[in-house]
């Protein structure tokens, strides 16, 4: 062949390429080329600069190096993991833990990023001390209201100035349909009147900030309807309330785009506001019967699979989905919140992967570690295929 004529080829090639790869979307082009990115690049919290904040929930130990470097990069919203729990903060009467919720607080003025507040009553990690008298008998509920009180009023006046928002009450109804509310010490010994003393004892502490109603499986029909009276009796109470969080802690598969859609419309109809405070999006499922040995109850997948490239793009897939559901309501959603940093720690790890959704939280079996992928960044903090799917729009 002669020499011009593969010169042109030649050229006619690199030609095609390059066309190529100016048509190509910028996602799979940053795939290919990004691995540790600058801090001059854009963050989630930039992409979603005109729609709502983007926040995490962090513990003390991602405030240094590369997660730190992370967090400031990507959002510009944190929550404190654990930190300012009602157990964590105020172990026992009298005596408050500021410490790790304090350096959750600087770390974020310094790097000028808003500060969710996490939270003021929940069943779970609740002290003991709360229920009980010097005797070990039950307090009355005059009793616990009184230390409701204290214990909000102590620690939204602390942070006062310093966080934008509350989770307020946290969990408070009950998972099966036949129940109204969950039957916990708060329930069992104040009746529904403690949820209402809450918003109103954070609310005189700290009259500007924002204060939310959270729990996990909002969007399933019958407790979507069980919240939405529940949230419906605190308006028409006028109950200081500004929103609800659906916290998402959600699978490939479930909820549905349309169960989503539904629960945003329901609650927002109520003039409330819409926070996304707890996002993952687990990889795990449970065993298919029919994969399952003969004669065993269902299991779980293997302990780490691995996260597969079918499942990186079932995962990709539905991040875009869920992202592009949150655009279209970017007039009531006020926050999104992803729950950790990365793949390298996710809560969900040590509670079976996450197939129990929301309900890990409370899940009494014995933990083993089975990694679930969840969130936009790997162990190596490197952006994954689903974080471009959230940020091509």
């Amino acid at each position: 062949m002669p020499k011009n004529t593969s010169l042109v080829i030649c050229l006619a090639i690199f030609a095609f390429a390059l066309i190529s790869w100016s048509y190509m979307p910028h996602s799979k082009r940053d795939v290919r080329l990004r691995g540790h990115v600058t801090k001059s690049e854009k963050g989630l919290k930039d992409y979603y600069k005109k729609y709502f904040s983007i926040g995490v929930a962090v513990n003390v130990r991602a405030l240094s190096g590369d997660e730190a470097d992370l967090i400031v990069r990507e959002f510009n919203s944190v929550t404190a993991e654990n930190d300012m729990k009602m157990g964590p903060i105020h172990p026992t009467e009298g005596t408050y833990n500021w410490r790790n919720a304090d350096s959750i607080v600087n770390f974020a003025i310094k790097h000028k990023i808003k500060v969710r507040g996490h939270n003021l009553l929940w069943h779970a990690q609740a002290p003991a001390w709360l229920f009980k008298d010097s005797t070990g008998n039950q307090v009355s509920k005059e009793v616990l209201l009184a230390r409701l009180k204290e214990h909000i009023t102590t620690v939204v006046k602390h942070f006062k100035g310093k966080i934008y928002a509350w989770d307020v009450v946290n969990e408070a109804i009950d998972d099966k349909p036949e129940n109204y509310f969950r039957n916990t010490s708060w329930y069992k010994i104040c009746g529904e009147d403690f949820i209402a003393k809450a918003f109103e004892y954070a609310h005189e502490a700290d009259p500007s900030v924002a204060l939310y109603y959270n729990d996990y499986n909002s969007e399933d029909e019958s407790k979507r309807e069980k919240i939405y009276r529940l949230l419906k009796s605190l308006v028409d109470a006028k109950v200081p309330i500004t929103g609800v969080g659906l916290q998402g802690h959600w699978k490939l598969d479930n909820p549905t785009p349309e169960l989503i859609r539904k629960a945003i419309e329901r609650y927002s109809s109520l003039g409330l506001k819409i926070q996304i405070t707890e996002l993952d999006v687990t990889v795990r499922k449970p065993m298919r019967p029919e994969d399952r040995p003969v004669g065993t109850a269902q299991t779980p997948m293997a302990v780490d699979s691995g996260l597969t490239p079918d499942l990186a793009r079932l995962q990709e897939q539905r991040y875009r989905e869920i992202f592009d559901i949150f655009r279209a309501y970017k007039n009531v959603i006020t926050n999104v919140t992803f729950w950790n940093v990365s793949d390298r720690y996710s809560w969900l790890d040590a509670r079976n992967g996450g197939i129990g959704g929301g309900a890990a939280a409370s899940d009494p079996t014995r933990r083993v570690i089975r990694k679930a992928y969840p969130l936009l960044f790997d162990e190596k903090l490197l952006r994954k295929k689903a974080y471009f799917s959230v940020v091509d729009f």
